[in-house]
Order: C-alpha cells, then sequence, then structure tokens
C-alpha cells in the first residue's frame, strides 16, 4: 500500500553534517521524496509536534532540542511517499532510544542520550498512518508537497507575508 511519511532531520543531525549520510541511508527504501523543507522550528509547532507527550517530565527538553537551542536553530522536514513508506523508513531509522537501537540504524550509528535524559536520535520518523497524516498537516501546506496526499481546498485568507523587494 502506498503511503505518505514524515522525516525530519533534527537539530543534532544537522549540526553534525549528517544531513548527506542520512539521505543516504534513506534513499536505500527506494521511496519518493515529495516534500522539502528546512524550518526554524516555533515553540507552537514543536508543541504541536510533541503533544503526546506533553505530561512527560522531559517535554520541556525536548521542545527546546526541536526547537533547536542546543544545537542549530534548523530542521530539514522531508516526505516520503511510497509502498509501506512508514516500515521501509522506520527499519531505518531503528529505535527511537539510540542505545537500544541496531548500531547500523541511523539512530544507533548517530544518536545519543544526554544527561538531562533527552534522546538526541537524529531523526523523527512518524510511527503510524494516523500520525504521518497529522504530522504532514503540521509542517507543510498541501501546495509544498507535490503529490496529491490528502484533501484539499483553496481558502481565501487576507494574511500579511513577506515578499522579495
Amino acid at each position: 500500500m502506498d503511503q505518505a511519511t514524515l522525516v525530519l532531520i533534527k537539530p543534532d543531525g544537522l549540526k553534525k553534517s549528517l544531513t548527506g549520510n542520512i539521505l543516504t541511508r534513506l534513499s536505500e527504501t527506494k521511496l519518493d521524496i515529495v516534500g522539502a523543507r528546512i524550518v526554524k522550528v516555533s515553540r507552537e509547532l514543536a508543541q504541536k509536534h510533541y503533544v503526546m507527550l506533553k505530561d512527560k517530565p522531559f517535554f520541556e527538553d525536548l521542545l527546546k532540542y526541536l526547537m533547536g537551542e542546543y544545537h542549530k536553530k534548523k530542521v530539514m522536514a522531508l516526505v516520503y511517499y511510497g509502498e509501506d513508506a512508514i516500515q521501509k523508513v522506520r527499519n531505518i531509522c531503528g529505535a527511537t532510544n539510540p542505545e537500544e537501537a541496531d548500531p547500523v540504524s541511523i539512530r544507533g550509528a548517530y544518536g545519543r542520550i544526554t544527561t538531562k535524559g533527552v534522546y538526541e536520535n537524529a531523526i523523527h520518523a512518524s510511527a503510524n498512518p494516523e500520525e504521518a497524516e497529522r504530522e504532514i498537516k503540521l509542517w507543510f501546506a498541501p501546495d509544498e508537497i507535490i503529490s496529491e496526499l490528502y484533501p484539499a481546498k483553496v481558502a481565501k485568507k487576507n494574511v500579511e507575508a513577506r515578499v522579495w523587494a
């Protein structure tokens, strides 16, 4: 079954210049990249992304981590699409806990646990189709993805935006 999944190369992955290595590993999945952008993560976006962990004692450190307060203040967000995308990406990423991840996985090779207990695991991958849809819609607008993944509509907004001078 064709499906989409969100992948985030987190601030520690960008700081350590692991982008090329991670993208090379992900290319083993033979999936298509249908969306990509560099994002400066706001507190609001970080809170929405990790909403399911809001009651955990490490939540604040997790937000700071994703917002880049410990590393670079940016994340590379990607949408991969194709046959069994979620499982293929998660297999290459490895276990969330870097100490439990297979050493040849992305998290096993590049992750670490900080002294505060935050998993700096270099990458995020959606856990299931419902989470993938929620996360993709959070990180991308419909026109930032080259495939019609989910129903969209045209909406007129009176929004002030920066434009090139």
